[in-house]
């Protein structure tokens, strides 16, 4: 592994006894461990090696994050292999990207078959299961880890060109089309946390430079139209919705402020949205996804009570984020594993055992609820015990 120092946390860090801060700091390794076993030779993160839904697959979405938590860590070439093979992903369909981009040019729908996947196998190539398969918050989510894993450790977004233009230009073209949302549900909506990762994405690729002007001014414009559209069709009650026309609210949300600054963290929308989802989903520090959620029996979330906590720390609300990185660090099992969701508190514990029927138990490890982590403990300052290594 090639580490660089560690990133500055951007929360004050807390007082934390000397005992606790070891065992944040000894989870943050475990968790970096078992991302980096687990990577690929070519460079992609496993969901969850050993799931068998999830088995043989890599997400943009999931990775997005893993690569965005393994750089905070310090490792520049964990996240390197990813964002390569991310982009080597996306040139081996530059023939179907502009196939997609010259039918919405021409105003011509576009089938859901016709559409780039959400997860690819290890080499690159689509499922060749049926899945959920057409959602573009992970094509946005890899644009703003990307610029944002540049920008860290002054890499040169030049050799990921191809794939960044890409992407840019797929989500140009598509993204005021329902999809799936990030939990692969709802194709028929359009979903605000979706809209939000595009709306970062975009926003950060156009200010790194490395687009031509035209992309460039394309990537502004369609950011601006997704603001536009939250701002008109998704709010209701002083907090956005889970998506145009809902009233829910869903555990993804919290994205939109940070990372992807869809709506201003200083600003009341961002302090509503934040205090329905703490109000609706978080039960002492640990996140449903929301409230009709039966998957599993509707647990709570590692990765999504790492986003709240990244909110509260970005906010400067220290006790908060603490609650949360606590929580979490308490659902790990006898390995330091964390899973992908845990059982403490079920929405609906009758629907359960349907789900162990169907795929067995929960997904563990789940590398994304590992990247998560990484991520808060470093915006605590809690990655590392001694400053560096």
């Amino acid at each position: 592994m090639t580490s660089d120092a560690p990133t500055t946390a951007s929360a004050a860090a807390p007082s934390v006894p000397p005992a606790e801060r070891m065992r944040f700091a000894e989870l943050a390794r475990h968790s970096h461990h078992v991302i980096t076993r687990e990577q690929r030779p070519q460079g992609a993160y496993p969901a969850a090696a050993t799931f068998s839904a999830y088995a043989g697959y890599s997400w943009l979405r999931d990775s997005s994050f893993i690569a965005e938590g393994v750089s905070r860590y310090g490792d520049r070439q964990s996240a390197d292999r990813f964002h390569s093979w991310a982009d080597t992903v996306l040139e081996c369909r530059t023939a179907q990207v502009a196939g997609i981009v010259a039918a919405a040019t021409r105003g011509e729908p576009i089938p859901q078959a016709d559409m780039l996947p959400t997860r690819f196998t290890y080499l690159g190539a689509d499922g060749s299961e049926p899945w959920w398969d057409f959602q573009t918050d992970g094509y946005g989510m890899w644009l703003w880890s990307a610029v944002t894993h540049a920008d860290r450790h002054s890499a040169d977004l030049e050799r990921w060109r191809t794939g960044l233009e890409l992407a840019t230009d797929y989500l140009n073209a598509v993204w005021d089309h329902p999809c799936y949302d990030w939990w692969e549900e709802h194709v028929e909506h359009r979903h605000v946390s979706t809209l939000g990762a595009i709306y970062g994405g975009l926003t950060a690729i156009a200010a790194s430079g490395l687009l031509d002007t035209g992309r460039t001014a394309k990537a502004i414009e369609t950011a601006g139209r997704i603001r536009t559209l939250v701002d008109t069709e998704g709010v209701v009650d002083g907090h956005l919705a889970k998506w145009l026309g809902s009233d829910a609210v869903d555990g993804s949300l919290p994205a939109c402020i940070v990372p992807f600054g869809l709506v201003d963290p200083g600003g009341t929308l961002a302090a509503g949205t934040l205090a329905a989802v703490s109000r609706d989903l978080d039960v002492d520090g640990g996140v449903h996804r929301y409230r009709a959620d039966v998957f599993y029996g509707g647990g709570q979330w590692i990765l999504l009570s790492a986003l709240l906590g990244w909110n509260a720390a970005a906010h400067g609300d220290i006790d908060s984020a603490m609650r949360h990185l606590r929580w979490i660090a308490a659902q790990t099992d006898a390995a330091g594993d964390l899973p992908e969701q845990v059982p403490g508190h079920l929405l609906h514990p009758q629907s359960r055992d349907e789900w162990i029927a169907r795929w067995g138990q929960v997904a563990s490890p789940l590398l994304w609820s590992h990247g998560m982590y990484l991520i808060l403990a470093d915006e605590l300052g809690l990655a590392r015990n001694d400053g560096g290594s």
